[in-house]
């Protein structure tokens, strides 16, 4: 059984994290830690008694976030092989789409600041898109089999879905300045990618 300090170290480490996500999806990875702290209701020394560095901290917010991305497509993939093609690459899609509607502003700033994260940083993120794109292509080359997509290069498909995605978030101000862009525009996002590859 956890004792009462342990309990209360584990919930200021989670506030930490909370607040450390919430700062840097509206603010980008340039805010400070004393901002964080300060945010978070504790010293800034506590922030670096939970953890060694600033890079540790973003470790751990961006593994956990790519995590459950990468753990959401797992669990698809798993229980996709009674399903059919087109509704396992439908169902994916669905998921993508409510995970980063979700995580919108965070994800915005992961992928427009990435280039300015730490090394590590950087490649844990590439380790877990290469995992998401591994389960998207596994369902495509299904359909690419049956008959029902296009025979293009199933890591093009991938791309061309990012490339929508990030194209809209990065134009965010044109298309949609007062609400989440994804959440507005998610159903023509699938509808017009659905009719690209489909014969």
């Amino acid at each position: 059984m956890k004792s009462k300090r342990q309990i209360q170290k584990e919930s200021t480490r989670q506030k930490i994290i909370d607040t450390a996500y919430r700062i840097y999806a509206t603010e980008g990875f340039s805010a400070s830690t004393a901002k964080i702290a300060k945010e978070a209701g504790v010293s800034h020394g506590t922030v670096f008694a939970h953890f060694q560095s600033l890079n540790d901290l973003l470790e751990c917010i961006i593994g956990d976030f790519q995590l459950s991305l990468a753990a959401e497509f797992h669990d698809m993939g798993e229980s996709s092989a009674s399903a059919s093609a087109s509704a396992s690459v439908s169902g994916f899609l669905d998921a993508h789409l409510k995970i980063l509607i979700d995580h919108e502003e965070f994800y915005l700033r992961l992928i427009t600041e990435r280039s300015l994260l730490p090394e590590e940083v950087q490649y844990m993120y590439a380790d877990n898109q290469s995992t998401i794109a591994h389960h998207f292509n596994l369902l495509l080359s299904r359909e690419i089999k049956n008959g029902i997509v296009k025979e293009v290069p199933v890591h093009m498909l991938f791309n061309t879905w990012l490339g929508m995605i990030h194209y809209y978030l990065w134009n965010k101000d044109f298309f949609s300045p007062d609400e989440p862009v994804l959440a507005r525009y998610a159903g023509e996002l699938k509808h017009t990618f659905i009719s690209l590859i489909t014969k």
